[in-house]
């Protein structure tokens, strides 16, 4: 996908290089619904305005539509917000649009919960983005966001040898944790289908030489895979 972003995207290589093969990731993720549980027990959303921001091919925007009054997905990547329409075709609650984390297109006080998973709001830096949520989610509103856990599980120990240059996981933390944010830490996991999907996604996320240094010290189709959700009521 080559296709120019909107001005102002900050670039995912995963999933707008490797579309395909990010499918399968979002496949193997949170198998048994942790996640999804954790997100269930902060915030209801049955009968509300969802923000789903950086939704990437809308993979996550038909479960949202299930309960939710309204569903919007915002994306940057034209191509990936087309393929997030398609996806939802027939759904007339979900509308996507093209925009960034910095510039929602949305309305102040549109919103009653935002889901953000993987996409821009890594900590130091996503200030901007913070404060487009301050003019989006109304209040009483609940916002969202999904990262790796650098300080723990075998992901973890990949994530931090695949990224050293990355603010360690106790900056990460407080940074979240001084804006009023609160950590749950969640177990998600990965479960392939395949060894080839498994080693497919590894080589989508990290540089050869680390990827090929994971797989040959891991075995079979799960892997031990933790993460925080961050959420903050306004």
């Amino acid at each position: 996908m080559n296709e120019r972003p909107v001005a102002g995207a900050v670039p995912s290589p995963n999933i707008w290089q490797h579309t395909a093969t990010y499918e399968l990731e979002n496949r193997a993720a949170d198998p048994d619904g942790r996640l999804w549980a954790a997100m269930e027990s902060r915030v209801s959303w049955r009968g509300r305005t969802v923000l789903d921001l950086g939704c990437g091919s809308g993979f996550h925007l038909p479960r949202f539509a299930g309960t939710a009054a309204t569903v919007a997905g915002v994306e940057p990547h034209p191509g990936l917000a087309r393929l997030a329409q398609r996806r939802t075709r027939g759904l007339d609650t979900v509308d996507v649009r093209l925009g960034t984390a910095q510039e929602i297109p949305l309305p102040d006080a549109s919103v009653d919960v935002v889901h953000v998973r993987w996409a821009y709001f890594f900590g130091p830096g996503c200030e901007p983005g913070l404060a487009e949520l301050d003019r989006v989610v109304r209040r009483g509103g609940t916002a969202l966001v999904i990262d790796n856990d650098g300080s723990r599980s075998t992901f973890g120990s990949w994530f931090r040898r695949g990224y050293p240059h990355l603010p360690a996981p106790a900056e990460i933390e407080r940074f979240w944790s001084q804006r009023g944010w609160t950590r749950t830490p969640v177990d998600m996991g990965w479960r392939f289908a395949s060894r080839a999907d498994l080693e497919a996604v590894v080589r989508i996320e990290f540089k050869p030489e680390v990827a090929d240094t994971i797989l040959r010290g891991h075995a079979g189709l799960e892997v031990d895979y933790a993460v925080n959700l961050w959420s903050r009521d306004f």
